[in-house]
């Protein structure tokens, strides 16, 4: 409720660009656009103000990055990314491979679906120039060993892209201490609006590198001759923001900031592990990673159903989840299927709410079986 009334006041009150004129509405704006920028700036610990950039969402993240990083790369320069990722970590990197003629690699899989590190260490060489992973998979929930992927990446002077899309809601996120490069995730993840993202990046990187957009904002001066380009942030920031989308932003993680973020996580972790053992108690019932650390979200099948069965079943007694590849596919053409149904959790679900999640998945198989 608290990100809708920041939306409505800013429509309702001071609905004016930001940073482009001097009267009191874009004034006030500005302040409350540029609060959320700080205050984001806190929640995952960035040095400075000037390493958030704005974006539409993780999505638009990695194209910004990839656009830019295209005049630092050369014909046989090497990307590691893995078989977890999200299409818009595999997506950009594809078109960097048609354009450049780049190498991209692929970290693969364990038995137990988790990461191969060993594999990632026999990956990296002196042509690795980025190392771009998920801090969790969307698709089955597994917490990564970012930390280790990070210092090995540094080890030989690689660059790394964190996607913390599915992270930033479910655990404390410090990018001074993970020492990532790049931090990316989207606000609708967060409880904010949709079409709003954060870029985090080291301060000394982003300045090296060239602007995305050319227009307002990211100019200091302009001449038929000549464009000067602002500093940071604003140099990545094309155009007139999502402001309304910032501010609900701000409100979202203030909102969140008012809970113990390792009470909330320690809550879902016990969410997980309820439903988790309630899963793999049911035969018919298939659980990917199970025993892996995980969070926010489970994968499982059941035998011999479609996936997209068993979550309109289970719609049609109020249990939300999703089926289907969940933007994917290479991983689940690793684990040799065509889908899965994920069940979500986060702090505001309760133990009885699991409960009743495993009643209906029960009652659907044995609606499925007469």
């Amino acid at each position: 409720m608290s990100v809708v009334e920041a939306i409505t006041h800013y429509y309702l009150n001071n609905n004016a660009n930001v940073h482009r004129a001097s009267h009191h509405l874009s004034s006030q704006a500005t302040t409350s656009f540029e609060q959320a920028r700080l205050t984001v700036q806190k929640f995952i610990n960035a040095k400075s103000h000037k390493e958030i950039i704005w974006t539409k969402g993780t999505t638009e993240g990695f194209n910004l990055l990839t656009h830019v990083f295209a005049s630092q790369l050369q014909a046989g320069d090497e990307v590691i990314i893995s078989t977890l990722e999200h299409h818009a970590n595999i997506v950009p990197w594809q078109m960097l491979v048609a354009s450049k003629h780049i190498v991209l690699k692929v970290i693969p899989l364990k038995e137990d679906n988790s990461l191969d590190i060993n594999a990632y260490l026999k990956l990296l060489n002196k042509r690795t120039k980025f190392v771009s992973v998920a801090h969790i998979s969307n698709a089955l929930g597994i917490v990564n060993p970012i930390e280790e992927i990070i210092n090995l990446a540094h080890q030989v002077d690689a660059q790394v892209i964190i996607d913390g899309a599915q992270a930033v809601a479910h655990m404390p996120v410090d990018v001074q201490a993970l020492d990532c490069d790049y931090y990316l995730f989207s606000a609708h993840k967060l409880f904010a609006p949709t079409g709003v993202g954060v870029l985090y990046g080291k301060q000394e990187l982003l300045e090296a590198l060239p602007p995305w957009q050319g227009g307002g904002e990211m100019i200091k001066s302009v001449s038929f001759t000549e464009t000067i380009y602002n500093d940071l942030p604003f140099k990545f920031e094309a155009g007139t923001p999502n402001i309304a989308g910032v501010i609900g932003l701000g409100c979202a993680i203030e909102f969140l900031s008012q809970y113990d973020q390792k009470m909330m996580m320690l809550h879902e972790q016990m969410l997980l592990a309820v439903a988790e053992s309630g899963l793999l108690a049911i035969p018919e019932v298939s659980v990917f990673s199970a025993g892996i650390p995980k969070s926010g979200a489970i994968s499982f099948s059941v035998a011999e159903e479609h996936h997209s069965d068993i979550a309109m079943l289970l719609d049609a007694q109020g249990i939300a989840v999703r089926s289907g590849s969940h933007c994917a596919m290479p991983l689940l053409s690793a684990l040799n299927c065509e889908g899965t149904v994920r069940v979500s959790f986060s702090f505001y679900n309760t133990l009885t709410e699991v409960n009743q999640f495993l009643s209906a998945l029960k009652n659907v198989i044995s609606l499925l079986k007469e």
